[in-house]
């Protein structure tokens, strides 16, 4: 488990008591920093020769305006960069782990909102015009934009790769949404309603797609409350694919060696 700051990994450790022959170890991991990435990656590699299961499941949620540490829109750099930056590290690990190993994007019905726009996909603008719900969305349709390429380029491999919508689920994620107007009465409005999930609930279509044996070598699909859905138009443009996946690889050309690129292009590990 990857805990982004230390009270969170106190919190993690209470809120998994008493089962003994769970083992959960803590690596610490700053999104916002490629170089926290890469650090967290290598210590993984370091530590384990196997990985099958994959939950990119760390995001922030509709804050203010911020560059982060390497000069990306922070939603931009923690949904979709650094975790794309995880996946391909970890995935020649994957590749040599077994018969069925998978890549679960935690991603958002937010996606359905947003268009893709190369041109502006790293906000630079006026910090007072920051559309945080727009961006929040673009960010998890690179998700799911991802999930179709590299789905491509993992066929006939052990490793598939999915999207889930956990859907509104009463997590910190959404703690930076108290200053926007009307929030407070819109997400009231669901919970009153019973719109909103437990942590427990909204878990349930993660785990199941990561471990559901019914599930074995099926990838590509996007789940909602643990049924295949479709998503955006958008997210199905693969021109637009393609730019995005130009300019990811682009993006992080400084933190992909070649090796890297061959194995998410689908070569094998050892090739």
């Amino acid at each position: 488990m990857k805990a982004e700051h230390k009270e969170m990994k106190e919190s993690g450790k209470v809120e998994l008591p008493n089962v003994d022959s769970l083992h959960v170890e803590f690596m610490p991991l700053d999104l916002t920093s490629f170089a926290s990435t890469m650090s967290f990656i290598q210590k993984f590699k370091a530590t384990y020769s196997q990985l099958h299961v994959l939950i990119c499941n760390a995001g922030v949620a509709l804050p203010p305006f911020e560059k982060s540490h390497d000069g990306y829109e922070t939603m931009l750099q923690v949904n979709y960069l650094s975790h794309f930056l995880l996946t391909a590290h970890l995935l020649p690990v994957m590749k040599l782990s077994g018969k069925d190993c998978r890549i679960v994007n935690v991603s958002s019905g937010a996606h359905s909102f947003s268009k893709f726009d190369l041109d502006t996909i790293n906000y630079s603008g006026d910090p007072q015009k920051f559309g945080r719900m727009d961006y929040y969305g673009r960010s998890k349709l690179y998700q799911v934009m991802q999930m179709y390429t590299l789905n491509r380029r993992l066929k006939n491999s052990n490793v598939t790769i999915s999207c889930v919508h956990p859907g509104m689920v009463a997590t910190e994620i959404g703690r930076y949404s108290q200053d926007i107007p009307f929030s407070k009465m819109f997400f009231g409005a669901c919970r009153l309603l019973g719109f909103i999930k437990e942590p427990d609930d909204g878990a349930k279509t993660i785990i199941n797609t990561a471990v559901n044996p019914d599930l074995i070598g099926i990838g590509c699909v996007y789940y909602v409350d643990c049924k295949p859905t479709n998503t955006s138009a958008a997210s199905k443009n693969e021109a637009a694919q393609a730019a995005l996946w130009e300019y990811t690889l682009k993006e992080l050309k400084s933190y992909l060696p070649e090796d890297i690129v061959y194995c998410l292009e689908g070569a094998d590990p050892d090739s």
